[in-house]
């Protein structure tokens, strides 16, 4: 599903990532784990093609994503790609319903499939009563919920997570780390995953540390 060789980005003088090679399979649910500054952000934002590496190369899906700039990335990234963050980064004017489904009208659909299928996310993750709420009229958990919906909402290929869990408390926490599991076990979603967090490490299938830019040999 993602196979990345020898990425290498800088800042400025800075060197954060130093020859980085991950292959990641269908299915698969990869935490990557290390102190802060040792470059998992980075390398998360490049495997989502939110940045690009100085070096190296990325596939995605069978793309060669490194050959995509300007609008045809936008669309291979608003088809394959999800994104879950720390802070939810919800529309506060739209309801839960009209986030999950707003990945399908930067797609140019609309009608009531794509409602239906927002709808059908939603009820699956324990929203359908909320499905009409605002961002402000939701729990913590329940938006990082509406945010994993939107997530899935264009059956992306990959989910790339940035400290999911980061903002809930420990309980809230285990419900997130649970659902990430019954998705891989439901829909086969694969996941990479930023974390703090050892419990949820714990539950991927491969721990990876960063240290100084690159992956530490075990």
């Amino acid at each position: 599903m993602v196979k990345a060789q020898n990425i290498h980005k800088s800042y400025g003088s800075l060197h954060v990532l130093k020859g980085v090679d991950l292959h990641i399979k269908q299915g698969e649910i990869v935490s990557i784990v290390g102190k802060s500054g040792a470059g998992k952000s980075t390398l998360l934002h490049i495997l989502g093609t939110l940045d690009q590496a100085d070096q190296g190369t990325l596939t995605i899906n069978g793309q060669d994503v490194t050959k995509l700039d300007g609008k045809p990335m936008a669309r291979f990234r608003n088809k394959n790609i999800g994104f879950v963050f720390q802070f939810h980064h919800l529309l506060p004017e739209f309801t839960a319903l009209e986030n999950v489904c707003i990945p399908s009208y930067i797609n140019g659909e609309s009608g009531k499939e794509i409602e239906d299928r927002a709808a059908e996310l939603l009820n699956y993750l324990g929203l359908t009563n909320r499905s009409q709420h605002k961002p402000t009229q939701l729990s913590g958990g329940e938006q990082q919920r509406v945010a994993i919906a939107r997530a899935l909402m264009n059956q992306p290929g990959v989910v790339f997570a940035d400290e999911p869990s980061g903002n809930l408390d420990s309980a809230t926490s285990k419900e997130m780390h649970q659902l990430i599991l019954k998705l891989r076990e439901d829909f086969g979603q694969t996941f990479v995953i930023v974390t703090h967090n050892e419990e949820l490490a714990s539950m991927s299938d491969r721990v990876l540390e960063m240290q100084d830019g690159k992956f530490k040999e075990f």
